[in-house]
């Protein structure tokens, strides 16, 4: 089995189970971490046993987004040499685009197990997989983000207020805009996630496998997978835009980690009113 640094990789009977294994930073995911949660969707693919797979956080939390600058994070990075000109923007686009449409498009029923947080790219994540279960107590934030599929996950309309005003919604909330599948009590989620998984896992496999082929293709006729391509390029635009305030020191810009630690000394994080005026 392969060593893996900040996931868990674990088979149990016909469900394969990604757990994103970083809670000293609440799970955000560097370059690392999206390498591996795709060599892990590689082995459950490979693995005929393998029926669904669902992926989840250590922790008590699903995911606070990018990892923006731990050291682990940076010495990944600088093991992978610095890039520039196409080669940067090929990179950038993997790790903020083309593995999530792969996930997306994976051939088996997917479940995101989501508690706690679920930031930005802990959001990408989630919306990325078919089914999302979460406890009473997940809490989820999403914007502006690369893998932009807001727009699909809860509404244009919707979509555009939470993005606007940058604020948390709660799983109740989540599950009423159309994100979330099911919300259940914090010491229910596991069992009733697996549970549901094995159900679906006694189906036939060609059966699943055309249901999810037909329903993703009636997403990406409505303009979904190259809609989203298109937010690849927007934000590299707005990234790269002289004289930006993120790109000017702006104290806002804080990393959704940090964010993350204070709001486990009650600083930031559940406090209303005025939620994190921050991207990850």
């Amino acid at each position: 089995m392969t060593d893996f640094q900040d996931i868990i990789y674990a088979v149990d009977g016909p469900l394969a189970i990604i757990t994103l294994n970083r809670p000293n930073y609440r799970n955000a995911q560097s370059f690392r971490t999206k390498d591996e949660i795709d060599l892990a969707f590689d082995l459950a693919r490979a693995d005929a046993a393998v029926r669904v797979v669902i992926v989840r956080g250590a922790g008590g939390v699903f995911s606070t987004g990018h990892d923006l600058g731990t050291p682990e994070s940076r010495a990944y990075r600088e093991a992978l040499g610095e890039k520039s000109g196409i080669e940067a923007y090929d990179q950038f686009r993997r790790y903020t685009f083309d593995v999530l449409l792969k996930w997306r498009n994976f051939p088996k029923p997917t479940v995101a197990m989501v508690e706690g947080y679920c930031i930005y790219a802990g959001w990408m994540l989630a919306a990325a997989m078919d089914v999302v279960f979460a406890a009473d107590d997940a809490q989820f934030l999403g914007g502006f983000v690369e893998y932009m599929s807001l727009p699909w996950d809860v509404g244009v309309r919707r979509a555009k207020e939470l993005c606007f005003e940058s604020r948390f919604i709660p799983a109740a909330e989540a599950q009423a805009y159309g994100l979330v599948n099911r919300v259940l009590p914090k010491a229910d989620l596991e069992r009733e996630t697996y549970a549901w998984a094995r159900r679906v896992a006694e189906n036939s496999p060609e059966v699943l496998r055309f249901s999810k082929v037909q329903i993703n293709k009636a997403q990406d006729a409505q303009g979904f997978s190259n809609a989203l391509e298109d937010s690849i390029g927007d934000i590299q635009a707005m990234l790269n835009l002289p004289g930006a305030s993120w790109r000017a020191g702006d104290q806002r810009r804080a990393s959704t980690v940090e964010l993350a630690l204070k709001g486990l000394r009650g600083e930031r994080f559940g406090q209303a009113p005025g939620p994190p005026k921050s991207a990850d």
